[in-house]
């Protein structure tokens, strides 16, 4: 396998794991946040944290540099106008993580902390919750734009 195949294929398995981890991650706490049980919240958020940590995290940062890579080799420059839309996509999808890894790690706190004690989740919690959520759907639409961009690479503007 040459290098340009070889590091397509470790691009594309970084992107599942990034966006498969995070649709994975959101759908278990959105869930465990409607649930009504503090120890699944608990559960969950921690994971959540955890995935983020292991998966997210190593995928997000492999992602543009492997991409970027593959566009030199392939002899795309930057300024590509599909390439180019879809870093800017990718931004915003980060600038949209950024946050949700900060509310992940205090909501987590909060459950861990409201379970032990067996007492209700504070106002707070709930307030990052819909923070947490809001900020998911732009950086999930914008990863599913950056996906049909990479497949199709579509003329977009000369």
């Amino acid at each position: 396998m040459n290098e340009y195949l070889l590091l397509k294929w470790l691009h594309v398995l970084s992107s599942v794991v990034l966006v498969g981890t995070g649709f994975g991650s959101a759908f278990y706490m959105f869930f465990a946040n409607r649930s009504g049980s503090i120890a699944a919240q608990a559960v969950v958020t921690r994971l959540v944290v955890r995935a983020d940590w292991w998966f997210t995290t190593p995928a997000a940062i492999f992602q543009p540099l492997s991409g970027l890579w593959l566009a030199h080799l392939a002899g795309w420059p930057w300024s590509t106008p599909w390439l180019a839309l879809a870093l800017g996509l990718y931004l915003l999808a980060g600038a949209c993580w950024l946050p949700v890894v900060w509310l992940q790690l205090r909501m987590a706190e909060m459950a861990t902390a409201a379970a032990r004690a067996a007492t209700p989740l504070p106002p707070l919690y709930w307030r990052y919750a819909r923070r947490w959520e809001a900020l998911g759907y732009p950086a999930f639409v914008a990863m599913l734009a950056v996906f049909y961009l990479m497949v199709a690479k579509p003329a977009l503007w000369h």
